[in-house]
């Protein structure tokens, strides 16, 4: 790492974050409605983005700052097994297809928030409802302290903040200001303002890969050299394993980790609360069925993303923290000033998600532990207020996170809040399609999932960690190693529906449904909607 402040790359980044500072503030008078105090218009932009503002929302949603820096991170530390982001990424789109317009529909018909509001209503349990309300703020929260992670591995190479040696508050300032912004506009304008952001974050990622994917290799002699020494590099054994450091393509014994990942994370990658909450901002199922078809091309992004971790190799980058490799590569590489160009692309790539995140896991609380349990006549002025209060604190215990613990935790306990959100399927998704499912076997379902998950992520140890070294394990029955969060998800999915056949015959009491089967193919425009639309919000 260079010695001293890259002042020019610091200052094009200055640049490119107050820009969006202001946009941020701006975005409250963007789309003004008469009636601004309501979760559908804080949390939700009053439900009425098209279809490109919903593109860029869950692209700046999806595709984050830690996107940015830890898939090339992995491909450079271990080789091609980091490219299972790439096949996620495309198994999620044709089966977000089937059942996204229809959350989409039933939520805008009943005036549905969050995912839990959903499931509340459809199997008349709060209790499950609160169990995917608390899986989800448990899964954002570490999401949303690794987004400040990659804004601090990109202060740390520009040379400001990250020593050390320095003053506790000296080095962890620029982050805390940061913080501050990130707060007060989000505080102010809602999920208008990483909609609006989102324009610059997405821009400015497209040209930094497009740059980055055809300068790089010219100045390294081209592919066919940067695989060779990537290839070279993967062969050296790994004195703390005994074992060569990585491969450039996946070894058979990898396989099924490999493949679990891949399909486990396309099954998880929406039950996250931000995905639900940037899906439901868009003004028609349309909207989504059309998103699902372009979004893809962020896949593409993907791809060339990845390649960075072998430039990377290629072009002698040494780091202790393999997530500084990306940020490094761009300060080696590049002018100064297309640097700065390039963090502030990551930097803002961490902004429009903690933002989104912060919003939904305020709204999960307001929603779904608030009103559900603490106050059932709460209005919605008081819900705004509520969130927006929370999502302040939210964002609080981040900042905590990130700065009293090893950054090795926060990687941990994004891991672990992918096991812990995928169990949450069966509810969301399968309440979408049937009724059947019974509402006790799907709590008892989601039980043994989390805690399988939680204690199998726990036995796993790497050459630097004891407990939570990583996320894939023996599967049971099969003896192949496989990623802990699918083997969970189908112990959750195995045991509800043997508990719902065991409670059908003893007739159990089902909870009331409050929807009705046309109500998930509802668009804006039919008749009904607006009028239970404006019940919910008074």
């Amino acid at each position: 790492m260079k010695n001293g402040v890259n002042g020019v790359a610091l200052g094009v980044f200055i640049f490119f974050f107050l820009a969006v500072t202001v946009m941020g503030f701006l975005a409250a008078r963007w789309r003004r409605a008469d009636n601004e105090h309501s979760l559908d218009e804080w949390g939700l932009g009053g439900r009425s983005f098209g279809t490109w503002i919903t593109w860029f929302l869950l692209g700046g949603d999806l595709y984050t700052a830690y996107t940015f820096v830890a898939v090339p991170a992995a491909i450079y530390a271990a080789g091609a097994s980091g490219f299972f982001a790439v096949p996620y990424t495309i198994l999620v789109y044709p089966l977000i297809f089937t059942f996204l317009p229809r959350l989409w529909s039933v939520s805008h018909k009943h005036g549905y928030v969050t995912t839990s509001d959903f499931v509340r209503g459809r199997f008349g349990s709060k209790g499950l409802s609160l169990a995917v309300a608390l899986t989800g703020i448990l899964a954002t929260m570490p999401y949303i302290a690794l987004q400040l992670v990659g804004i601090q591995a990109v202060l740390d190479v520009m040379g400001v903040g990250g020593d050390s040696s320095s003053n506790w508050f000296v080095r962890d300032l620029p982050l805390l200001i940061a913080f501050g912004v990130l707060a007060a506009y989000t505080y102010s304008s809602g999920l208008r303002a990483p909609a609006l952001i989102a324009f610059v974050k997405d821009g400015l990622i497209y040209i930094v890969i497009a740059v980055a994917i055809i300068y790089i290799p010219i100045k390294l002699g081209g592919f066919d050299d940067i695989f060779a020494k990537a290839a070279h590099a993967f062969s050296q054994v790994n004195p703390a394993t005994g074992k060569p450091r990585g491969a450039l393509a996946p070894p058979e014994a990898g396989q099924w980790t490999y493949a679990t990942l891949a399909l486990g994370s396309a099954l998880a990658l929406f039950m996250y609360p931000h995905s639900i909450t940037a899906t439901l901002s868009s003004r028609s199922r349309d909207v989504i069925r059309r998103n699902t078809t372009i979004l893809p091309l962020y896949s593409l992004m993907l791809g060339l993303l990845a390649l960075l971790g072998f430039m990377a190799i290629a072009a002698g980058v040494k780091v202790k923290n393999g997530q500084l490799a990306i940020p490094q590569l761009f300060e080696d590489m590049f002018p100064p000033w297309f640097a700065g160009v390039a963090f502030a692309a990551i930097g803002i790539g961490a902004l429009v998600p903690a933002a989104i995140m912060s919003i939904a896991a305020a709204n999960l609380f307001t929603r779904n532990i608030y009103r559900d349990f603490i106050k059932p006549d709460a209005t919605p002025k008081q819900e705004a207020q509520v969130s927006k209060f929370v999502s302040l604190l939210v964002k609080v215990g981040a900042l905590v996170f990130v700065l009293t613990m090893d950054k090795t935790v926060a990687i941990n306990f994004q891991l672990l809040g992918g096991i812990w959100i995928l169990q949450t399927f069966p509810a969301l998704v399968g309440g979408l399609f049937t009724r059947w499912f019974h509402r006790w076997a799907l709590l008892a379902g989601w039980a043994v999932g989390m805690i399988y998950g939680t204690f199998a992520a726990y036995g796993v140890a790497s050459p630097t960690q004891k407990h939570f070294g990583g996320s894939a394990k023996e599967i049971p029955g099969i003896g192949e190693i496989g990623y802990i969060g699918f083997t969970a998800f189908v112990l959750n999915v195995a045991v509800t529906v043997v508990l719902t056949l065991v409670l059908r015959a003893l007739k159990a009491p089902e909870g009331l449904d409050e929807t009705r089967p046309e109500d998930y193919t509802a668009d804006a425009g039919d008749p009904g909607v607006q009028t239970e639309l404006a019940g919910a919000a008074h």
